[in-house]
């Protein structure tokens, strides 16, 4: 067994753990100090066994507070998981808008017929 010293409220303990559970227990004595530190400061010093009491149960509050909301976003997760599937909704976009084939007839008509003028130019020898 490992033994770590932790401190809780400006207060020293010693606790065992097993071996390789040590970041969990320095975790856990980190959140109970966190609700611990306030009481302090704003109690000043209490009794060990009170500290610890009132921080385990701020600590707990805390924890039931996160389990329902746990609870509540399970309970919308299954009831989102469980709504049919709905039907797929066709959208049809046109990909190439209808001016666009009479524009691009002009456009090559155009280059045809300065294409033809060039080609007379160069026969012409002008």
């Amino acid at each position: 067994m490992a033994e770590l010293e932790i401190t809780i409220g400006g207060r020293s303990f010693m606790v065992a753990c097993q071996e390789g559970e040590e970041h969990f227990l320095q975790t856990a004595a980190a959140m109970l100090d966190t609700e611990a530190q306030p009481l302090v400061t704003q109690m000043g010093r209490l009794p060990e066994g009170r500290m610890l009491l009132m921080a385990g149960l701020m600590l707990a509050d805390r924890t039931a507070s996160v389990e329902d909301q746990l609870r509540v976003l399970k309970a919308r997760v299954e009831e989102l998981e469980n709504q049919p599937v709905p039907e797929p909704v066709k959208i049809e976009v046109a990909v190439i808008p209808p001016q666009i084939p009479e524009t691009l007839a002009e456009i090559a008509a155009r280059a045809e017929a300065l294409a033809a003028k060039v080609e007379d130019k160069v026969k012409s020898g002008r």
